[in-house]
């Protein structure tokens, strides 16, 4: 007997890395640095909330973000095997895809700040199995991945989705964006993008 169908969207958060390159003097991981009085990290969340796409999901590993994910309402996803690299994390949001009987996840990043709700949105509108936001033709984050490229995606390592956008070409629809993609990596990144 088939299960229901399947359906359903989920705006992804990928936030689990330790931030090693953010030496901060305090020590604060980057995710919780002040950015426009709030952490970098809550203005990620408010952008993938207010696109509407669907539920809110953050992948956690290295620091405790459970103040600021509660504060949003979204759903904390953690991921032991942070340390293994990103697609570890992807992994994680996509296991729980899977058991929850979602068609697609759009996948953004904890440090990008500039990237607003419009370009979740388009991103999760697109069709195709593999949907990449672009900037001044340059892409970046967020990416949509629909379920039939699920498999194809790596499990280890610091790749994410790119493999599968590398060797799929014809997989993949650009979507123009507006904002800007730029990671807050640096105690200097986030001075000039504060």
């Amino acid at each position: 007997m088939a299960g229901p169908p399947r359906g359903g969207v989920a705006a992804v958060v990928l936030a689990a890395g330790a931030g090693s390159r953010f030496a901060a003097a305090d020590r604060t991981h980057k995710l919780l640095a002040p950015w426009r009085g709030r952490p970098v990290i809550a203005a990620v969340l408010d952008a993938a909330t207010e696109a509407g796409i669907g539920a809110v999901w953050v992948v956690t590993g290295a620091a405790d973000l459970d103040e600021v994910i509660g504060g949003c309402g979204a759903r904390r996803v953690p991921n032991p095997r942070w340390a293994e690299g990103q697609a570890t994390s992807l992994a994680a949001a996509v296991d729980l895809a899977g058991a929850e009987g979602l068609a697609r996840i759009v996948v953004g990043l904890g440090d990008q700040p500039l990237v607003p709700s419009s370009a979740w949105r388009a991103v999760a509108a697109a069709g195709g199995p593999i949907a990449v936001a672009t900037y001044g033709g340059r892409r970046a984050n967020p990416v949509g991945l629909g379920e039939e490229v699920w498999p194809l995606l790596p499990r280890t390592g610091d790749a994410g989705a790119r493999v599968v956008i590398r060797n799929c070409p014809e997989l993949v629809e650009e979507v123009a964006c507006d904002g800007n993609p730029v990671d807050i990596d640096t105690v200097e990144d986030l001075r000039l993008w504060s």
